[in-house]
C-alpha cells in the first residue's frame, strides 16, 4: 500500500538522508496556482540542506512517498482532493481517493517508509475554547507515538499555545528550540512562552536523535522548534488585530472542527494583503533547509 520514489528508496536502501514533506500546505494551505511552485521549492529547500525530499500524499487510493511531476500537480489542482488525518487514511485508500496528508499522516506514514525526519510549517495543537469543545488536533496524539524528528515553526498561533505546551509535556514528546529559548507561534517569532531546551546546530540535534535511540526512547517525536527571524515575522499589531477578527468571524459564521484552520489562515492572508503568505512560505523553507541539514548530519554520523 505504500509506493515509494525510486530516488527515495535508493537514499533509504544507502543510508541517505531524506526528508519528508507533508502535502497539506500544497492543497489546503497555499492559494492557487503558486502552491505547485512553492512545493518545489520546499523540496529544493530540502537538497539545499543535502537530503533528498519525500512529498508524502495518497493518489487514487495508494500512498505515494515522493511525487513525481504528474502526482505533485494532481495534488496541487484538483478538486477533488481530501484532507487525510491518520484515521482517514485506511478509508481513502480504500475508496481510492486522492488526499493530502496533515502531520499526523505524514508522521506515520514517513515512519513506516523509515524516514526518521520531517519538516512542516506549523503544528495543530489545542484550540481556543478547548474548554468546551475539546478540540484539539490529531497531530499531539500521533506524535506521541511515532518516531521522527519534525522540525516546524512551532504551533499556529491561532491556537491555545500555553495549552498545547502543556499537552506537548503531559504526552511525553520532547520540545527544543533552535538557535532560541523562546517558542515561535508560526507567523511570530516569540509566542511568549520559553522552552527548557535549546540546540544551537544540525550536529546538536543529530546528537540528541542519536542518543534517544541509545536510551531506547524512540516511541515518541522530537519537535525542533525554528522561529522566522524577528525582522521577517508578521507584524505583531497587525497579527492581534486580524487574529481577533477572524475568530470572532469563524464564531459568526459556525466554523467548526477541521474546517477553522484553513478557514484562518484564509483569512490571515486576506487581512494582511499576502503578508501572512510570505512568513509562511519563509518558514516553510526555513525548516526544509534545517531538516535538510540535520538529516545530513545523521546520515554523516552512521557513515
Amino acid at each position: 500500500m505504500i509506493n515509494v520514489a525510486p530516488e527515495v528508496a535508493e537514499a533509504l536502501q544507502a543510508g541517505e538522508a531524506v526528508v519528508a514533506l507533508e502535502s497539506t500546505i500544497v492543497s489546503h494551505g497555499l492559494p492557487r496556482p503558486q502552491n505547485a511552485e512553492i512545493a518545489r521549492q520546499i523540496e529544493a529547500a530540502v537538497r539545499e540542506g543535502g537530503a533528498v525530499p519525500a512529498t508524502i500524499a495518497l493518489v487514487d487510493g495508494v500512498v505515494r512517498v515522493g511525487l513525481d511531476d504528474a502526482a505533485l500537480e494532481a495534488i496541487a489542482t484538483r478538486d477533488d482532493v481530501v484532507k487525510c488525518s491518520s484515521r482517514d487514511l485506511p478509508i481513502a485508500a480504500a475508496r481510492g481517493a486522492t488526499g493530502a496528508t496533515t502531520v499526523a499522516a505524514t508522521a506515520h506514514l514517513a515512519a513506516q517508509a523509515g524516514i526518521g525526519l520531517f519538516a512542516t510549517g506549523g503544528l495543530g495543537g489545542v484550540h481556543r475554547e478547548a474548554a468546551d469543545t475539546w478540540d484539539e488536533s490529531a497531530d499531539l496524539v500521533a506524535l506521541a507515538r511515532t518516531r521522527i524528528c519534525v522540525v516546524c515553526a512551532g504551533v499556529k498561533s491561532i491556537l491555545d499555545i500555553p495549552a498545547t505546551l502543556e499537552r506537548l509535556e503531559t504526552l511525553g514528546i520532547g520540545v527544543a528550540g533552535y538557535r532560541t529559548e523562546q517558542f515561535p507561534a508560526f507567523y511570530l517569532t516569540d509566542s511568549g512562552h520559553s522552552l527548557p531546551w535549546r540546540l544551537d546546530s544540525p550536529q546538536e540535534i543529530a546528537d540528541v536523535l542519536a542518543q534517544r535511540e541509545a536510551l531506547g526512547l524512540e516511541g515518541s517525536a522530537l519537535v525542533i522548534a525554528n522561529p522566522l527571524p524577528e525582522d521577517r515575522q508578521l507584524d505583531p499589531a497587525l497579527h492581534e488585530r486580524v487574529l481577533s477578527e477572524s475568530l470572532a468571524a469563524a464564531a459568526a459564521e459556525g466554523v467548526r472542527g477541521r474546517d477553522v484552520t484553513p478557514f484562518l489562515l484564509g483569512r490571515f492572508h486576506e487581512g494582511t494583503a499576502g503578508e501572512s503568505l510570505r512568513a509562511n512560505v519563509e518558514l516553510v523553507l526555513s525548516n526544509a533547509r534545517l531538516a535538510g541539514e540535520i538529516a545530513a548530519a545523521e546520515a554523516s554520523a552512521r557513515g
